[in-house]
C-alpha cells in the first residue's frame, strides 16, 4: 500500500504540474473527465484513482488557502518565485497534511522529500523538508467538521 500511495502521489504531482502556473479551476465534472484521461495516459490502477482524485481536486479546490500558508512558512519566498515542481509538491503535500486526516504528516513529508529528489532541483528536497516541517509544527489541522464545510 505504501508503494501504491507513493505512485499515486507521483501521478498527482504530474497532473498538478500540468495545471500550473495558473490552474483553470475546472468544474467538478470537467475535472473528473480530465482525470479519467490522465488515468488512461498514466495507466493508473483502479485502486489508486480515488486517492489521486482527492489529491488533485482537493489541492485545486483549496489553492488560495494553500498558497497563503506556503507564503507564510516559506520564509522570504513568494509562491510565484518557487520552481513549478516545488510549488506543486508543496501545495499537494500541504493539502494532504491538513485535509486528509488518514495521512500521517511525517509520512507525507517523507514522500514529498522523495518526490523532490526525483523531480526537483538539487536543493529541492531540503527546501521542501524545511517548509513542510514548519507547517506541520505550526498549522492547526482542521477537524473533520471544518473540512466538510
Amino acid at each position: 500500500m505504501i508503494h501504491s500511495r507513493h505512485r499515486a502521489r507521483e501521478i498527482a504531482l504530474q497532473i498538478l504540474y500540468q495545471y500550473d502556473p495558473s490552474p483553470p479551476h475546472p468544474k467538478e465534472e470537467e475535472l473528473i473527465q480530465e482525470l479519467q484521461e490522465h488515468y488512461s495516459h498514466f495507466r493508473v490502477p483502479e485502486n489508486l484513482r480515488d486517492f489521486i482524485g482527492q489529491l488533485v481536486a482537493g489541492t485545486l479546490h483549496h489553492l488560495a488557502a494553500l498558497d497563503e500558508i506556503l507564503e507564510k512558512y516559506a520564509s522570504n519566498w513568494k509562491i510565484t518565485r518557487m520552481s513549478t515542481v516545488d510549488r506543486c509538491l508543496l501545495r499537494m503535500a500541504t493539502y494532504e497534511m491538513i485535509y486528509l486526516s488518514e495521512s500521517s504528516p511525517l509520512i507525507v513529508i517523507d514522500e514529498a522529500i522523495e518526490l523532490a529528489k526525483q523531480f526537483g532541483a538539487a536543493d529541492s528536497s531540503s527546501f521542501i523538508n524545511g517548509v513542510l516541517d514548519s507547517i506541520r509544527i505550526h498549522v492547526k489541522v482542521p477537524t473533520q467538521a471544518a473540512i466538510a464545510e
